[in-house]
């Protein structure tokens, strides 16, 4: 049968006219045979919708393809005696059709009534977003990490004037672009030299990357899958955490995700003005350059090409439109690098380009080894408290196993841009936990309309109150982040110990905050409002995260480490040497404003004592004990302080907190 008969015969069903009974009998049979295939009314149907859409070839629009569709759903109830099928909800053809990758091919016409729809999505995620990403930003200190490294260069830019060089503790630093430190640079013009300054383009870049999953969701699936996937985003415990430090790795990521979206949507949908989109991923691949370098290209390249080469469509691109994208994308990522070259020649560029990123991905120089599928558990934990809901894929993925289900274009282009940066990372000879954020979007837009397909599918079928086998992994989901919230809140519960710097009453609060939110996603879960559950666990997460920041590791006051800023500088009347030895390392700089020498052995920590002039060191107690005991040094004890290092915890220090063992004693020393 030819595609336009059967066309032809659908709109003669709909328009109440028998049409040809053969073939009406023969679609009849294509269906029937689909529903013992699938063992289930809907799952069978909506495969047959995909077959007649596939051998309509793609071409059909939107309105015509919904005629059709409920055409096809009438004839079958009379050709069948199926009753079932009238109750397939149009809402679910909807959904099926987009997600066969041709929502473009019938995008209405924009009118005012669509700006209400958008704000929909959009109102409600930015006040997630302001909670999860901005609230209490400011509290709690720049850590002794690496984001002491883009802070202090930060502020040292404002101090210096030189704003193309950075410079950390007062010596070039070459490792990094210039992007994060311009912007952080003048966020503290703004804002003064706070920790708000240091951290606000990461969170800045957290709400971007919800709003950009969320245009993706509602673009390729639907409203309320964009709505669902930007949640996600909003409150996963990766972007949570990173979001709140000063670091560039979610602007990248944010780069990332826009320039893959931004090419993707410019490339192979048929949009009526691709050019902007065009230059808005020219825009982003220029950013992401010059945030973190090449990786900032690389990654884009390595999904958008594999996808284009397997949907294989044509693209509707002008040779004019590439070059005004290749002419932005050079004007913003180019520069800077050449600026550098003419000031300090080919030792920048070769110490970035080969030592910064050749060797930080083919060696251990920069970072321990680890193996190959170091990322799973670190994307698992990410992902959290959403992570126990994946369990929704097992019956998706147990059919596509068993070659009953093929995956959409739209479902198999996300799984693309997931899996092909997991899978650069994980060949990478050192890893960091953060590398692997720009795999997030395209899993929280897969997760989502999974979630968004389970609660929706069965509503017309058997009432608001049902609970069908096919819903088991979102109520068992839900159970499971409840049950890892309630956990949350024990084990923040029973460190309260060592939060020093945090007041007892705020963290237990903050972890009966965190407990009875688990308990509320639980109920949820096991009422007859279970399809709620994943909202439930939106503002649960909404509420925890903010409890976790205020209740846990940060107090908003005096921390330990601007205690001995304080003291280094009272003590330096005459511009004395610092030193820090195993704390302290990178972040005293940026409070003390004074240079520091990083101490990386015993002998190196005599040999700096001994100086002829007076020198000041901060070290643990139990080192300066040591250098007392085994190098015969006489040391004066300034002061001494207690310090909780939260990136020194562990699985054991949460279970079975100790103070004795698990909080140090850092002491200010002079030689004399």
């Amino acid at each position: 049968m030819r595609p336009e008969d059967l066309e032809d015969q659908l709109l003669l069903a709909h328009a109440g006219r028998a049409g040809d009974l053969q073939v009406l009998g023969d679609l009849g049979e294509m269906l029937n045979a689909h529903l013992l295939q699938f063992g289930d009314v809907e799952a069978g149907t909506l495969a047959f919708l995909d077959g007649m859409f596939r051998r309509f070839g793609g071409d059909i629009r939107l309105g015509r393809w919904l005629v059709a569709a409920t055409a096809a759903v009438r004839t079958m109830t009379l050709v069948t005696g199926h009753a079932g099928y009238s109750k397939i909800r149009l809402a679910r053809v909807v959904r099926f059709w987009k997600s066969s990758g041709n929502e473009t091919a019938a995008k209405p016409e924009e009118t005012a009534s669509s700006i209400p729809e958008v704000h929909r999505i959009t109102l409600p995620l930015l006040v997630l977003a302001a909670v999860t990403f901005f609230a209490g930003l400011g509290r709690g200190a720049i850590t002794d990490s690496d984001e002491a490294f883009y802070a202090d260069s930060a502020r040292e830019m404002v101090v210096s004037g030189d704003w193309v060089t950075p410079y950390y503790n007062y010596e070039p630093r070459f490792q990094k672009p210039v992007l994060y430190y311009w912007l952080t640079a003048a966020a503290s013009l703004v804002l003064g030299d706070s920790e708000m300054a240091a951290r606000l383009w990461a969170a800045m870049a957290g709400l971007g990357l919800v709003l950009v999953t969320a245009a993706a969701g509602r673009r390729w699936y639907d409203e309320s899958t964009g709505l669902l996937a930007g949640a996600i985003v909003a409150t996963n415990f990766g972007y949570f955490s990173i979001g709140r430090m000063a670091l560039p790795d979610l602007p990248l990521a944010f780069c990332i995700t826009l320039a893959i979206w931004a090419a993707l949507v410019a490339t192979l949908e048929q949009e009526r003005s691709p050019r902007k989109f065009v230059v808005l991923a020219a825009l982003a691949l220029g950013l992401g350059f010059l945030t973190k370098g090449p990786v900032g290209l690389i990654i884009p390249v390595i999904v958008i090409v594999p996808v284009l080469m397997i949907e294989r469509r044509s693209i509707a691109l002008t040779p004019s439109d590439l070059l005004l994208g290749f002419v932005v994308m050079i004007a913003v990522a180019v520069p800077w690098y050449v600026v550098m070259w003419f000031r300090h020649g080919n030792e920048y560029l070769q110490g970035f380009f080969i030592g910064d990123n050749f060797d930080r991905f083919a060696t251990d120089r920069f970072n321990d080894p680890r193996p190959w599928w170091f990322y799973f558990p670190i994307v698992a934990g990410g992902l959290l408290p959403w992570t126990p809901l994946a369990l929704v894929w097992m019956g998706p993925l147990t059919q596509w196993v068993r070659r009953r289900r093929d995956l959409s274009t739209i479902d198999l282009r996300l799984l693309l841009w997931a899996a092909l940066p997991l899978a650069f990372y994980s060949l990478s000879v050192g890893k960091q936990p953060r590398y692997i954020l720009p795999v997030l979007p395209p899993l929280a837009l897969l997760l989502a309309s999974s979630i968004v397909e389970r609660t929706q599918e069965w509503r017309g079928f058997d009432g608001a109150r049902s609970r069908p086998r096919r819903a088991t992994g979102i109520v068992v989901g839900s159970l499971l982040s409840g049950a890892f919230f309630v956990a949350l809140g024990g084990l923040l519960y029973r460190v309260q110990p060592l939060l020093i710097n945090v007041a007892p009453i705020f963290t237990q609060v903050a972890a009966g905050i965190i407990a009875a939110s688990g308990l509320l996603i639980g109920l949820f879960a096991i009422s007859s409002h279970w399809r709620t559950a994943p909202v439930v666990i939106a503002l649960a997460a909404a509420v925890s995260l903010p409890a976790l920041q205020y209740g846990g590791w940060s107090s908003g006051g005096d921390d330990t480490i601007r205690q001995m800023a304080r003291l280094v500088q009272q003590q330096r009347t005459a511009h004395e040497a610092v030193g820090t030895y195993q704390v302290f390392v990178r972040n005293l700089v940026f409070y003390a404003h004074t240079r520091t020498t990083d101490i990386i052995t015993d002998e190196q920590a005599a040999q700096f004592l001994a100086q002829a002039g007076r020198a000041l060191m901060v070290a643990p107690a139990d080192v300066v004990d040591r250098l007392e005991r085994e190098r015969g040094l006489t040391l004066v004890r300034i002061a001494e302080l207690p310090y909780f290092n939260e990136a020194g915890v562990r699985v054991r220090t949460l279970l079975w907190p100790d103070a004795a063992r698990d909080l140090t004693r850092v002491v200010l020393v002079a030689n004399r």
